[in-house]
């Protein structure tokens, strides 16, 4: 099918496009290229050198024989998203395209402003694209179980069902989101599950945990190809900022008492998962929930799996228990239910030694490009 990877240039987005196309999809990636000019802000860069998307697709086209679409341009902007839909003519549409640090949301009113603007009105532009050029396409939009925040019931899958005084109903989860990026992807959520209802547009909303990893089967075939990896106080992720922080001999950095307990998943599960969204697409006027990660842990507990695996390799990782920047509760109930992808064949690679050992191999390889500066946390939520 005709697939366009939105966000295609990022850290979930650039492998997607790579795994689509591989498998025989016609794709193109439509991409503002903003998220390297926030390395340029911060000051920072990706642990792995990345080549320009122009140089990607130029060296995957030489490397498989298979051309992705390249579109340079700010879904905000609807001149931009109308020429891409008419253009390229979707078929399903992969949505990766928004801002997705929490801590960059909270850094000010300014970036706070920008996080919802950018996220919101892309995916509204989005909706409308299909809805007035493409009303059959179908809709793969990257939520985060950030949304739900922290019940003390079971989270389940986007839906609840509610008794109340002597009635019943099945209605959106209750949502209590971490921050101001976590608030903009509720808001995509209603704006979806709105246009659904009253355009008939089809769409799969993916609640997707933390994800860690960096290798999949078609990035490691050239170093043109490789994924960016983050490892800065900003948009590094809690095991792969822990895995280059032991390697390059920098406390792994826990926040409170680390028993803050998140889902997370293996980079190569958003491969499976996107593509099993994709291959058993929604029903005209549906809106699915999917949560998408596959194993829970606490952030104390990855800390402490890090520093065990560093130490067999030769390496003495301390843990440093921060002050906490964020406004969350530190220990809680957390069991979330995913079984929707488990059910269309999701087949999980659950977290592994060996691949803690390979993020620390390559931390080591790439180690001159750590910025020791920038590993700390700088954004407060209060």
């Amino acid at each position: 099918m005709r697939i366009l990877i939105a966000g295609g240039d990022g850290f979930c987005g650039w492998p997607t496009a790579l795994h689509f196309s591989e498998r025989g999809h016609e794709v193109a990636i439509a991409d503002s290229l903003i998220r390297r000019k926030w390395d340029e802000e911060l000051g920072t860069q990706s642990l792995t050198p990345i080549a320009s998307l122009e140089e990607r697709v130029r060296a995957w086209k030489e490397i498989s024989g298979k051309e992705i679409r390249a579109y340079v341009g700010d879904l905000t902007q609807y001149d931009f998203v109308e020429r891409v839909f008419r253009e390229f003519e979707p078929e399903a549409i992969v949505h990766y395209a928004e801002q997705r640090s929490a801590p960059y949301s909270m850094i000010d009113r300014e970036h706070a402003v920008f996080t919802q603007v950018n996220n919101v009105v892309g995916t509204l532009n989005v909706l409308y694209a299909i809805k007035e050029i493409a009303p059959d396409c179908h809709l793969i939009k990257l939520g985060t179980m950030g949304e739900y925040g922290t019940p003390n019931i079971d989270i389940e899958e986007g839906y609840i069902r509610i008794q109340h005084k002597g009635r019943e109903d099945v209605l959106p989860y209750p949502k209590q989101p971490f921050s101001f990026y976590h608030l903009s992807k509720v808001h995509d959520s209603h704006n979806i599950m709105f246009a659904c209802k009253a355009w008939g547009i089809r769409a799969t909303d993916l609640n997707q945990g933390v994800v860690y990893g960096l290798w999949t089967e078609e990035t490691k075939r050239d170093e043109r190809l490789y994924n960016r990896i983050d490892y800065d106080g900003v948009f590094g992720t809690a095991l792969n900022r822990f895995c280059i922080q032991a390697a390059v001999g920098y406390d792994l950095t826990v926040y409170g008492k680390g028993g803050q307990t998140r889902g997370f998943l293996d980079i190569r599960d958003t491969l499976q998962c996107v593509e099993l969204a994709a291959l058993h697409p929604a029903d005209r006027g549906e809106f699915r929930v999917f949560n998408q990660f596959t194993e829970q842990f606490s952030v104390l507990e990855l800390a402490e799996r890090v520093q065990r695996v560093a130490r067999t390799m030769g390496i003495e990782a301390k843990i440093a228990h921060l002050e906490n920047p964020r406004v969350e509760k530190e220990e809680h109930y957390y069991n979330a239910v995913h079984t929707k992808l488990l059910d269309l064949g999701l087949k999980p690679h659950l977290l592994s030694d060996d691949l803690i050992r390979e993020l620390i191999d390559t931390a080591r390889r790439y180690q001159d490009r750590v910025d020791f500066q920038v590993i700390a946390p700088t954004a407060k939520w209060r």
